[in-house]
C-alpha cells in the first residue's frame, strides 16, 4: 500500500467512534476527544451503538427483503464487528461490497474490510464523499460492482460532518444519478430532535475538537432523500427502524440518530 501518512496526535471522527465503541484502533489524542465530546453528552456511545446496531439490521434487510446484492459503503470506518459485506453474504454468499474512506488508519486495516466469500467480493477504494464523481468512475466500483443491476449506498454516521444542505445533496444526487431503478440509499446522522441540550453540547464537543458537525431535524434528513421513495417506517429514530423483537432498546432520549432508507424509482 506504500506509506501511508497517519498523524495520531490529531484526533479522528472514525476513530473517536471506535474508541466510543469499545475498539482499540485509536490513540491518545482520539480518546481524549472522547472524554471532552462526552462530558457534555454523556448519551454519546449509546447512540453509537445504536447507529452500529441498524447498519447491520439494515443491510441484512434489504438483502433479505428487497434482494439487493450489491452495496456501496461510504465512510465505512474502522472495522467492527460484523462488517456489512459479512451481514449481507450471510443472506447471500455471492454479495458484492465496496467500502470507501478516507482515514489512513482504516486503509491500514483495509484487509480486515476485505475477507469475502468465495463467490461474493469485497473491494476497498481510498476516497473522500465530496469525491463523487471519482468515486462512481473508480476501477474497485467497476470491477466489483455491476451499475445496470440495483446497489444500495449506504451514507452511515458520515453526513453529520459535512454541514452544508447544498453540499450533501449534490453529492447524493451524483451518487444515485448513475446506478439503475430499484437501488437504495440509506442514511443515518445526527439529530438534536431527542434531547436538543445533550446534542447541542456533543456538537460543540466536536467542534472544539476541529471536526465540524451538525445536527438535523427529521424534515432536514428527510429532504436529503428528495426524489427517492422512503420505505417503511420512514425516517426515525435508529433503534426504531425494523428492531428485532429481542433486542430491547435504549429510550428514546438517548438515541441521536435519526436513520432511514430509500429507493430510486
Amino acid at each position: 500500500m506504500g506509506e501511508i501518512a497517519l498523524d495520531t496526535s490529531v484526533p479522528h471522527s472514525a476513530r473517536i467512534y471506535d474508541y466510543l465503541l469499545g475498539g482499540k484502533d485509536n490513540f491518545e489524542a482520539d480518546r481524549a476527544a472522547a472524554g471532552h465530546i462526552t462530558k457534555g453528552s454523556p448519551n454519546l456511545p449509546v447512540s453509537m451503538r445504536a447507529n452500529r446496531l441498524f447498519m447491520a439490521r439494515m443491510a441484512g434487510r434489504v438483502a433479505r427483503v428487497h434482494g439487493i446484492r450489491q452495496f456501496l459503503d461510504i465512510g465505512t470506518g474502522l472495522p467492527t464487528a460484523p462488517n456489512l459485506h459479512e451481514v449481507v453474504q450471510k443472506v447471500d454468499p455471492a454479495a458484492r461490497v465496496v467500502y470507501i474512506d478516507n482515514d489512513p488508519i482504516v486503509l491500514v486495516h483495509a484487509r480486515a474490510l476485505l475477507t469475502s466469500t468465495p463467490q461474493g467480493r469485497a473491494a476497498y477504494l481510498d476516497a473522500d464523499l465530496a469525491d463523487a464523481d471519482t468515486i462512481m468512475r473508480s476501477p474497485e466500483v467497476h470491477d466489483t460492482l455491476d451499475l445496470k443491476q440495483p446497489v444500495l449506498v449506504s451514507l452511515i454516521a458520515m453526513l453529520h460532518f459535512v454541514v452544508d444542505d447544498d453540499r450533501v445533496h449534490a453529492v447524493i444526487r451524483r451518487l444515485m444519478g448513475p446506478l439503475a431503478p430499484g437501488s437504495m440509499l440509506a442514511i443515518s446522522t445526527l439529530t438534536a430532535d431527542s434531547a436538543p441540550a445533550e446534542v447541542a453540547r456533543g456538537v460543540a464537543g466536536y467542534r472544539a475538537q476541529g471536526i465540524p458537525a451538525r445536527a438535523r431535524t427529521r424534515g432536514q434528513v428527510e429532504a436529503l432523500f428528495d426524489g427517492l421513495e422512503l420505505l417503511d417506517p420512514g425516517v426515525c429514530p435508529v433503534h426504531r427502524w425494523h428492531p428485532e423483537p429481542d433486542q430491547p432498546g435504549p429510550d428514546d432520549d438517548k438515541v441521536f440518530v435519526y436513520g432511514g432508507v430509500a429507493v430510486k424509482r
